[in-house]
Order: structure tokens, then C-alpha cells, then sequence
């Protein structure tokens, strides 16, 4: 299948090009700059020049395509003016929109994609644009949505964010209050193989791109600590001294969070083969 992917050379995005080549497709990949057109060319996709608000090129590259893979994040009105030109151009074909497990805010116990939303300031942005871009499934198009959790693994992880608050600096890992809190993790290798079992997913579908564990915030920063030689060397911060050094981010990583991935099992197949984040963190 001709695939259409924006955000390829990012951290998604180059797993993401990676298994699709890997399965058969051909990829088409935005590619703003030359170092990402490099990034995608190496990795087996063709680069189309411009960036989320190239509309235009949006367009045309997704009308050439039989699927779209939106994974470029923003958090400006851009976000929805790009995912309505790419749906508009790709029509009937699947369109799989990137959104998070941090929009429904603290679960209580194992949750799923039916949780009521409570999300954080960081990604209340993201409603409006997924509920008019699931709206597209009354209309003919095919559109997805996926949620990633927390990604560890690979070159680089979301929850580094985290972990480079100043505490780590100090000669300890940091942790927002006991660290009692859960995050619910996904390799990057399992979270890219969602996205191609996804393109034949019904139209207007939600998935919870999560690894089915959900280990505490503390546990994490037990492992890391050991990856880093600061065997368990932790320090706690508070809500407000990591707002202080991370900004509004830190309320999403003191988020409580578990999530089960049983629909995308169920429905795609979709089965995670990394299920030990913790060693993996650790450096084992």
C-alpha cells in the first residue's frame, strides 16, 4: 500500500517508516528540512518537500497515496488545518491520526478507550481536532485514531523529557511526589507495528497504543537510575518544583495512569511483544 507519513524523521516516525518498509508498503514522508529528507531516504521512504503548513503539499501528496499516517505533532489550530488537508486529499482511503493516553487524565484502576476525557492544559488542544477529524467517518473517509503511551526504547524516549529535569544532574533520579503514580509504557518497536496493523481498521475506530504494563513512576526511576549508575538513587520533586523546571508538562507525568490494549488485540491482531519496560529502562 502507497503510504503517506508526516513526522517520519521523528521518533515514531522512523520506526514507523521502518515496519511499514519492512511489511511491503511504499512510503511517501514530509520532510521539511534536508536533514530529515536524508533521515526518511535512508530508511527506505521518498521525500516530499514542505512542512504542516504546506497545505497544499499535504494535499497532493495525500490524494497520490492509499493511506495517510499522521504522526507530526502541534499544538496550534496548524494541527487541525493539516489533518483536514491530508483528509481531504486521501478521501476514502484509511487516515490514522496521532493523539495520547494523556487527554483522559487520571484513571481509576485499568482503563480503556472508552475513559471519559480529563486531560491536562498541555493537551486540551487535541478534543476539538479529534473529534472533527472522527467526524470525517460519517462523511466516507476511513480515519483512526491512535493514542501512544509513554514510549520508551530506540534512540530516544518521550519520558527522557523527564529525565532530564536537574534532579538526575544533582546525583539522583528524579520522581513527582512517592512516585506512586502509574505510566502506562509502549515500546517504540510495538507502537509502530500498531500503526501498520491499523490501516485496516474500521473507519472512525480508536486504539490505546499501550504495552498492557503500568508500572509506577518510582519503579521507572529505580531503572533508570540503575541504567545511569545511581543505583537506587532517587529524589522526589514536588508538583510545583517540576512545573518549576519542566513547565506545564510535569502535570502529565504526574498523571495515574493504567491502560489495557485489549481492543487493538482483539480487532488488529495487534499483540506487544516488549512486556518488560523496566528491564529495558535499566539497561539489562
Amino acid at each position: 500500500m502507497k503510504t503517506f507519513v508526516t513526522g517520519g524523521s521523528g521518533y515514531i516516525g522512523k520506526a514507523t517508516i521502518s515496519a511499514l518498509v519492512r511489511h511491503g508498503h511504499t512510503v511517501e514522508a514530509l520532510a521539511r528540512t534536508d536533514r530529515s529528507a536524508d533521515t526518511v531516504h535512508a530508511l527506505g521512504a521518498t521525500p516530499v518537500r514542505g512542512g504542516l503548513g504546506d497545505l497544499d503539499v499535504l494535499n497532493r501528496a495525500a490524494a497520490r497515496a492509499e493511506a495517510v499516517i499522521h504522526l507530526a505533532q502541534a499544538t496550534t489550530g496548524a494541527e487541525d488545518l493539516a489533518a483536514t488537508a491530508l483528509q481531504d486529499g486521501i478521501g476514502g482511503g484509511p487516515y490514522l491520526h496521532t493523539g495520547g493516553t494523556w487527554v483522559y487524565g487520571d484513571t481509576a484502576g485499568v482503563a480503556d478507550e472508552t475513559a471519559p476525557w480529563n486531560p491536562p492544559s498541555i493537551v486540551a488542544w487535541r478534543k476539538p481536532v479529534e473529534e472533527a477529524v472522527l467526524a470525517r467517518a460519517r462523511q466516507g473517509g476511513r480515519p483512526v485514531v491512535i493514542r501512544p503511551g509513554l514510549l520508551y526504547g530506540g534512540e530516544n524516549r518521550l519520558i527522557d523529557l523527564f529525565y532530564g529535569t536537574p534532579g538526575k544532574e544533582a546525583g539522583a533520579v528524579p520522581c513527582i511526589g512517592d512516585g506512586g503514580n502509574h505510566w502506562p509504557l509502549v515500546h517504540i518497536d510495538d507502537i509502530a507495528e500498531l500503526y501498520v496493523a491499523a490501516l485496516r481498521a474500521e473507519p472512525g475506530t480508536e486504539y490505546l497504543g499501550v504495552g498492557g504494563t503500568n508500572p509506577t513512576a518510582k519503579d521507572c526511576a529505580l531503572a533508570v537510575a540503575h541504567a545511569v549508575g545511581l543505583d537506587g538513587k532517587t529524589v522526589s520533586l514536588t508538583l510545583d518544583e517540576a512545573r518549576a523546571q519542566m513547565g506545564p508538562i510535569a502535570d502529565a507525568f504526574a498523571l495515574d495512569q493504567q491502560f489495557t490494549p485489549a481492543r487493538a488485540e482483539a480487532e488488529l491482531g495487534w499483540v506487544p511483544a516488549h512486556t518488560d519496560p523496566l528491564s529495558v529502562l535499566a539497561g539489562r
